[in-house]
């Protein structure tokens, strides 16, 4: 017998190490192939090998869970590859932090072999926690074939794109600013940097115009500093005060440089003067500015961020926030500085230094991201990728057709270090190993030439974006890269489409010439209950692990899945995953309840041989619901198809069929009795497997357990067969049922609307009923009596007096309650409930209409506010219908 209880600290573990015994991941079964199941490939989005599972990771692997069991269980050949990434600073200052603590040499004083030897020492040693915890979600990958972007033949892959694109004059060194961290002392990328916002100043300071000693332009700045790197000024074509200055020059303070005043559309006239100082070496827009207007481009930063000798010599090695103060100061003395304002704006904060961000100028490395673009636009454009939700594919347009060179250069140890050597005199060479540079330079100077690496890794960003091939052992032709590639799906977050899924867009093309998948999912945030973004300053970040050990994993699988509506955030509540571990719950103990009446499984059943209505009802509804949930999954709609499981078990199996068949399963008819327990038992294995994709741990307990009894399981649950049903709906089974379960629904309404007692038994009346209607009601006035707690049920051709009444197709359902409640009482009662509830929501109404309230109220706040108002007015449209009700019995 099954245990009273699913405990899924005491199960789960021990069915994954049953799936991974049996090899139920890997992906090229032999029977399948010989069967010809196709392919089906879903490539993980590799978490950093320094990572440790967030709800992000738990929803985005908990859809692709679904999916990779959904298409094995339709028989296809499904690979989910695995992997981690290097996460090149992340797992760089990993390492540092633990020298540092351990009081052991730097990295500097180690040398780079060592320092690298040690990063893969700690990497064997503790890297790659989040692999057992994907595990402990029930995560289906197919392990044996792990990969990592540093593992042999990745870092293959990689050197050769490398080579290959700079040969075609795709990458190229370049002097342009990048997100410079002073404390890493390396380029970082935009998804690395935190926009901060900050109460701070705004400078307004006056610039002399050369040769009119009485004339000023006046600039504003939040970063004074920077003033020392101006190489001119613009202003907006059209601002007529300036028409006079376009083509004159503005004289430095403090420095004395000459400021081309120039005219740009950069410049608005609506803000502060209208004119902006220019430093292209130090601002993203200026930058820009400088180089249509042909400006010098002056760093003043050294890789720390203190004043370089490019600045005056007062101000030289000066920390950047010292060297402000020095500025002002200065300024100050020379009454250059016309006003400050307190100014509330965003500052660049690095992600993994806490350290504020510099725009800086460097030569680095750069991928020509505009060429490669032009494909993967069109192919999108084409419809070869599609996005889901596709309103997502607007922001890819917008991205890619803004697109700027991307910097690939990184100023780490960890990572792909950059295969270009450099001669004496600084001529490059790029080849796939120090051999082929030594013979290109040979060849170049005619004579063996000592060469110096370039020390630069690569952009982690670069190794993801081979991701879908190189992981099929690309550049090799393998039998695994012919299969697999394009891959199905891929399923990632947002926020890195522009960063990952347009980069893996553009190298699929030009390497492979094909798109790397058909459907790119982009899942939403999940949030706390109240919207709120999770984040550790809040505290209110939710851990999913803690999650899985209190509810268990499917609990916490089903939450997210169930929550998981195109295009809307998940605002999650431990509740929730408290009502779906109760759904398990309802689950166990309806198989309990099968297992109790001895529903057993029987290898010749055929559903559509059904005879009793009930039967026939419910394998149709197992039919409909086969195919809802197959439609959900397949459209990647994951919240339809979770509902319609738990819709289909929780109300339709559980709350009707199990009540309405217990005393078939207790009756004496023999013939029906075996035919009810094959069904319940059929339809229960249809249910199982249909939840097994959302909750695969108590799902495969419940196939094995149940199949200890009775024929044997052919296959685990997760390799059996997907549900196909047709033909099985009876309209006629399905009509006489559903009026059965109309019945019981409104009497049960009624007596809970209008406070009838829990055990008061009550009679009915049938007014007007047909010939049918009375049939119904006698075939199943036992069970109508005892499901909705009714004393007697006739026939009459009118309402006895002090009835409530209720519409039931052709005929009417008078329940006379004069002498069950006080109706004058219960009116009374119901009023003033109205007029609570209609109190309640004019208190809502004016706070909604508040415009102080929803402007200045977190959004959360305004949110809860429209939510309750929403439930007060659905109480008080319920309140009206009872007090309807009793208002015709008087």
């Amino acid at each position: 017998m099954l245990d009273k209880t699913f405990e899924p600290a005491e199960t789960e573990s021990r069915i994954y190490q049953q799936w991974e015994n049996a090899g139920a991941f890997a992906c090229g079964d032999e029977a399948r192939l010989k069967a010809g199941a196709k392919p089906y490939c879903i490539v993980i989005p590799p978490p950093n090998v320094t990572g440790s599972l967030h709800m992000g990771h738990a929803l985005n692997n908990t859809l692709q869970d679904v999916l990779a069991r959904f298409e094995r269980m339709r028989g296809k050949d499904v690979l989910w590859q695995p992997g981690m990434d290097h996460a090149g600073i992340a797992t760089q200052m990993v390492v540092e932090r633990q020298l540092m603590e351990q009081q052991q040499p730097g990295r500097r004083e180690m040398g780079r072999e060592a320092f690298v030897e040690r990063i893969w020492a700690w990497k064997d040693e503790s890297g790659g926690t989040i692999i057992n915890q994907l595990k402990r979600l029930g995560a289906s990958c197919d392990w044996s074939r792990e990969r990592f972007t540093m593992d042999e033949g990745l870092s293959k892959a990689v050197l050769k794109v490398f080579v290959d694109l700079y040969r075609a004059g795709l990458i190229y060194k370049d002097n342009r600013l990048v997100n410079w961290d002073p404390k890493l002392e390396t380029a970082i990328s935009d998804l690395e940097v935190q926009q901060v916002e900050t109460d701070g100043h705004l400078w307004h300071l006056r610039y002399p115009i050369d040769g009119d000693e009485k004339r000023h332009i006046v600039v504003a700045t939040t970063r004074p500093e920077t003033m020392l790197g101006d190489t001119g000024v613009a202003v907006h074509p059209d601002d007529e005060r300036y028409q006079d200055l376009i083509g004159k020059f503005a004289v430095l303070p403090l420095v004395g440089r000459k400021l081309q005043i120039v005219a740009d559309e950069h410049a608005d006239p609506e803000q502060g003067s209208g004119a902006v100082k220019i430093t292209p070496a130090h601002d993203f827009n200026d930058f820009e500015v400088g180089r249509r207007h042909g400006l010098e481009e002056i760093n003043i930063f050294d890789r720390h961020a203190h004043i370089n000798d490019n600045a005056p010599e007062a101000y030289r090695g000066l920390e950047r926030y010292a060297a402000r103060e020095r500025v002002l100061t200065d300024l100050e003395a020379l009454g250059l500085i016309e006003k400050i304002d307190d100014h509330r704006h965003v500052i660049p904060y690095g992600d993994r230094s806490n350290e504020v961000i510099e725009p800086y100028l460097t030569e680095q490395w750069y991928v020509d991201a505009a060429t490669l673009a032009k494909p993967a636009i069109e192919a999108v454009e084409r419809g070869e990728t599609v996005f889901v939700p596709k309103s997502w594919e607007k922001t890819y347009f917008e991205w890619m057709r803004n697109i700027q060179p991307w910097c690939i250069s990184r100023q780490l140890w960890w990572g792909h270090q950059i295969p270009a050597w450099y001669g004496p005199d600084g001529e490059i060479f790029v080849a796939h190993d120090e051999a082929e540079a030594k013979a290109l330079a040979e060849a170049h100077y005619g004579k063996a030439t000592e060469l110096e690496r370039d020390e630069d890794v690569l952009d982690t960003w670069f190794s993801s974006a081979l991701w879908p091939f190189s992981t099929l052992g690309w550049p090799e032709e393998t039998p695994e890269l012919k299969r697999y590639y394009k891959t199905d799906v891929l399923l990632t977050a947002f926020d890195i489409i522009f960063f990952w899924v347009a980069r893996m867009m553009m190298m699929g093309l030009h390497f492979k010439n094909e798109v790397p998948f058909h459907t790119v999912y982009i899942h939403a945030l999940v949030r706390d209950e109240t919207g709120a973004k999770m984040s550790k300053s809040k505290g209110n970040v939710i851990d999913p692990l803690g999650l899985a050990d209190e509810y268990g994993a499917d609990a916490l699988r089903f939450t997210l899945a169930a929550m998981a509506a195109q295009g809307r955030d998940i605002k999650l509540a431990t509740s929730r995953v408290e009502g779906y571990r109760n759904f398990g719950t309802k689950l166990w103990n309806a198989a309990r309840f099968l297992e109790m009446n001895e529903c057993l499984r029987q290898s010749d059943f055929d559903p559509a041989k059904c005879t009793q209505p009930i039967n026939k009802w419910i394998v149709g509804e197992a039919e409909k619901t086969v195919e809802k949930v197959t439609e959900g999954i397949a459209a990647y709609r994951f919240n339809d198809a979770a509902a319609a499981i738990y819709h289909f078990l929780w109300h339709v199996f559980c709350d009707w069929y199990l009540e309405l068949v217990k005393p078939l399963l207790q009756g004496e008819d023999q013939t029906i009795q075996a035919e009810t327990r094959a069904t319940a038992a059929w339809v229960l294995d249809q249910a199982i497997k249909l939840l097994h994709p959302f909750m695969p741990f108590i799902t495969e307990e419940l196939w094995a357990r149940l199949g200890e009894r009775g024929p044997a399981r052919e296959t685990m649950l997760i390799v059996a067969d997907w549900p196909r049903l047709s033909g099985l709906a009876d309209a006629e089974s399905a009509r006489e049922l559903g009026w059965v379960i109309e019945f019981v629904s409104e009497v049960r309404s009624v007596r809970a609307e209008i406070n009838v007692p829990a055990g008061a038994k009550i009679p009915v009346v049938l007014v007007g009923a047909g010939e049918e209607t009375a049939r119904l009601a006698a075939v199943y006035d036992e069970t109508l009596k005892r499901l909705a707690r009714i004393e007697e049920i006739t026939l009459g051709s009118e309402a006895p007096k002090g009835s409530v009444q209720i519409l039931l197709g052709e005929a009417v359902l008078a329940l006379p309650l004069a002498g069950v409640i006080d109706i004058s009482a219960e009116t009374e009662r119901l009023r003033r409930e109205i007029d609570k509830a209609n109190s309640e929501i004019e208190k809502y109404e004016a706070k909604l209409a508040n415009t102080k309230f929803t402007s200045r109220a977190p959004e959360h706040v305004v949110a809860e506010q429209r939510q309750r108002k929403a439930e007060a007015q659905d109480a008080a449209e319920r309140l009206k219908q009872a007090l309807k009700r009793l208002e015709t019995t008087l």
